[in-house]
């Protein structure tokens, strides 16, 4: 039961985190000047707190779920002294900590989104970043030593970032094409204009997750193959790389199909066929993103060298 727990507050915890980045951070690349404001295309001032918010709650009872797994500890009394040295005397507590700070500093700066459209980004997408990154010290990179460890640290730091950019993307196109307004011709040409705009931001973080994740895997299993996929870990990477394809699949659709089809169909003044496909491909690709994730969730509790072993 606890293993379990685990993997779904650890699920939570990265989607969530996810999307605050990827929200932000979308905010700043896609949309210019008044379309940064709060409501204006999206409502950034309780989208981001309230993702913020939402992430304080599992970091919290995540840190508490894994110091009771780590302690064995059966009641409060006994688990509070564990908490406290995890909390004060190790890594995992002084990157939750940063984490923390980083989700108060996005609730109060997201805030002030209708004062400061572009700077409330900004700052929200740079401590977004660093609390999705504070992930990496509850992966298999905390295992390391020496200068495997700074990399193996650079590497699952720059594919989670990469993972919300996209994540984060997949989330905003989704709510922009379930917006109805009485200008929804405007809103449907932002949608177009930033389709356009992610193809260079897509292929960006394509490249990225697919070089940092073969690093990943080498950090952790070795250059070994056949072994590996005989083995639980095996099976979900085998998974995880299978959706992923589909994803890419999806977004290759997309950029060279569907984003296309909703310029054209924009200039010709009918476009909701048009959206209504861009929706439902949207919709597929969330959803193997949302598994992917879960499926991240997951292996990151797996030892895979002892995964091998039994297999």
């Amino acid at each position: 039961m606890s293993d379990s727990l685990n993997v779904v507050l650890r699920f939570a915890l990265y989607l969530d985190l996810m999307l605050l980045f990827g929200l932000a951070v979308f905010g700043l690349y896609s949309f210019r000047g008044k379309e940064r404001v709060s409501g204006a295309v999206l409502h950034f001032g309780s989208l981001l707190p309230g993702i913020a918010a939402v992430g304080v709650f599992l970091s919290i009872a995540t840190f508490i779920v894994m110091a009771k797994n780590m302690s064995g500890a059966s009641d409060w009394v006994e688990l509070r002294p564990h908490l406290e040295m995890m909390l004060y005397e190790t890594e995992i507590g002084y990157s939750w900590v940063t984490r923390m700070i980083s989700l108060a500093a996005v609730i109060f700066v997201a805030s002030q989104s209708a004062r400061w459209p572009t700077w409330s980004l900004g700052v929200a997408t740079l401590a977004g970043g660093i609390a999705l990154s504070t992930l990496a010290w509850t992966g298999h990179g905390a295992m390391d030593e020496g200068t495997q460890r700074f990399w193996h640290f650079t590497a699952d730091i720059l594919h989670l970032l990469a993972a919300g950019g996209w994540i984060g993307a997949l989330a905003a196109f989704g709510l922009m094409l379930s917006i109805r307004r009485s200008n929804s011709e405007q809103l449907v040409r932002v949608l177009s204009r930033a389709l356009k705009g992610f193809e260079t931001a897509g292929a960006f973080i394509v490249g990225t997750i697919i070089v940092t994740g073969i690093a990943n895997y080498l950090f952790i299993v070795g250059p070994t193959l056949l072994e590996v996929l005989t083995s639980t870990y095996g099976v979900l990477l085998l998974l995880k790389i299978l959706l992923f394809g589909c994803m890419i699949g999806l977004a290759t659709l997309n950029r060279f199909y569907l984003s296309p089809s909703l310029e054209r169909s924009v200039e010709a003044g009918e476009y909701s066929l048009a959206a209504t496909a861009l929706r439902k491909s949207v919709l597929i690709e969330s959803t193997c993103a949302v598994v992917i994730v879960c499926l991240v969730a997951w292996l990151g509790t797996l030892s895979p060298s002892i995964d091998m072993a039994q297999g």
